[in-house]
């Protein structure tokens, strides 16, 4: 008998690509460990025109999250852009929907972790990743960030954490992710799945 793969959501919002591009390297670090699969899913822009309405197709990158990625998943990573030391609204209106989840205890016990990027090298990126844990932890899960047994930790000169990881784009968005903030993200994928796996063995 198979044993079905454990589900790793990576949950992110991007607008330029960066925080994207980090949610992938995650996932290819939830994919490398064995019985885990990542599942990429993304959120809708908000608007401030009340009447407008985003396609339910994103014309690119992963599909939309539903509530039901949430009960399915065994493990969830959430990335954001920092908007002011914050994650964006957009990320913030869907968590701000998830009440009925928390009531039930939906993520109750499941690991959690958290990344960003940014325009600016000191433009927030510690105060979004904590930011972003604090709904976490309201719904009742267990939030790790990247020990320094990751040698890249001290070598960063950019991106790159112990909250989680992280990507400096640049103002125009255009910095490509250095190496140090590629294996970081990563291994940080890996070690989440690595847990959910130890988590959902010992139970």
């Amino acid at each position: 008998m198979t044993t079905p793969d454990l589900i790793i959501l990576v949950l992110y919002y991007s607008r330029h690509g960066a925080t994207r591009r980090l949610a992938e390297l995650i996932g290819q670090g939830i994919d490398s460990v064995p019985g885990c699969e990542a599942r990429l899913r993304t959120v809708p822009a908000v608007s401030s025109v009340a009447e407008a309405t985003a396609s339910s197709v994103p014309d690119e990158g992963a599909p939309y999250v539903e509530l039901d990625d949430l009960r399915d998943c065994a493990g969830l990573a959430l990335g954001s852009p920092t908007r002011f030391g914050n994650m964006a609204s957009a990320m913030k209106y869907f968590w701000d929907g998830t009440s009925a989840e928390w009531v039930s205890g939906t993520l109750a016990g499941k690991p959690a972790c958290v990344f960003t990027s940014t325009g600016s090298l000191h433009g927030g990126q510690e105060s979004t990743l904590l930011t972003m844990m604090v709904p976490l932890l309201h719904h009742g899960m267990m939030v790790m960030g990247l020990p320094y047994t990751n040698p890249e930790l001290m070598t960063t000169s950019s991106g790159g954490s112990p909250y989680g990881a992280t990507h400096w784009a640049g103002l125009d968005g255009k910095r490509t992710l250095t190496d140090d903030e590629k294996k970081l993200a990563v291994a940080q994928g890996k070690r989440l799945a690595e847990t959910a796996w130890k988590l959902r063995s010992a139970s």
